[in-house]
């Protein structure tokens, strides 16, 4: 890109793509046609490629222009939402404010865990979101969050700039209410082909690991119940739905709240825990915070 680009020639061309001509682009800009119509040639001159060419009537996008119209959005929607980051981070003061993205798989006991270093730092003002993981890639994206934790990292995708940090792992184990627990135990592992077995959807990345170890052990669980929210699983299957796999980094805790019993551990098979960031070097002092929890997750 040469030195005559600037933003402003940009800036036309995404209102003439975004409006579909160049009439209806100056018609919004309240300029003349052929200002519009000369800045966005002075775009493709510092580009040095054709961004519209004719159709029909009209105007349309060459794939060059496809291409500049993505980064156009991502760029000017940025801008849009400026007024609205300055305004909420103007009512923060000197706080220190941390908007986390949570994938709804995501053991709750395990980002509490996760998240322990900053929750002791002063004036922290803690926004947590939990949603899809694509649909939390795309708000990180456009800067809504700061770090997304997940069970898994980034897919390659060349239009997201985002890089994963590993945050560590656990072993997962099998847990069964008291009324399933002993029947569960005799025989185990064997036993989970006899008794109901509640299980995360394939949402979450560990199901997959799950379902390979079923298939080592040859074993053909009764499947009584799937569930994306992982905190809904462990209550359903607590209250006697059936035996359920879970994270045996947080076992005191999850026997302590559900009151249920570990009757042995799902070899091999390891739940994997990542900050997901739009920067490869973290900025933001608490997602820093959250990068030092490697050792202990």
């Amino acid at each position: 890109m040469n030195q005559r680009f600037n933003y402003r020639h940009l800036y036309y061309f995404w209102v003439v793509a975004r409006e579909g001509g160049i009439a209806r682009a100056a018609a919004r800009l309240e300029m003349a046609v052929q200002t519009v119509s000369a800045q966005v040639r002075e775009l493709e001159r510092a580009l040095g490629q054709q961004l519209l060419k004719p159709a029909g009537r009209g105007l349309a996008l060459t794939e060059a222009g496809q291409a500049a119209l993505r980064q156009a959005d991502q760029i000017f929607q940025l801008g849009e939402q400026l007024p609205e980051l300055v305004k909420r981070s103007a009512a923060v003061g000197a706080g220190l404010r941390l908007q986390v993205g949570l994938t709804d798989g995501l053991p709750k006991l395990v980002v509490r865990q996760l998240m322990a270093p900053v929750l002791q730092v002063p004036d922290l003002r803690l926004v947590c979101h939990v949603d899809e993981f694509d649909d939390l890639l795309a708000d990180l994206a456009l800067h809504r969050l700061d770090v997304v934790l997940a069970d898994r990292g980034p897919p390659p995708n060349p239009n997201l700039r985002l890089y994963g940090h590993a945050l560590g792992s656990s072993p997962i184990a099998w847990y069964a209410p008291t009324a399933l627990a002993g029947a569960a135990q005799r025989g185990f592992p064997a036993s989970l082909a006899q008794v109901p077995v509640v299980l995360p959807s394939h949402h979450a990345a560990v199901r997959l690991r799950i379902d390979q170890w079923f298939e080592r052990h040859e074993l053909h669980p009764r499947v009584v119940g799937e569930f994306e929210d992982s905190a809904l699983l462990k209550t359903f299957a607590a209250a006697g739905l059936g035996v359920f796999p879970a994270a045996a980094s947080v076992q005191d805790e999850l026997v302590r709240h559900y009151r249920v019993r570990c009757i042995g551990p799902c070899e091999g098979v390891q739940e994997h825990y990542f900050a997901i960031g739009t920067e490869r070097r973290v900025q933001h002092p608490l997602v820093q915070r959250l990068l030092g929890l490697q050792a202990a997750a």
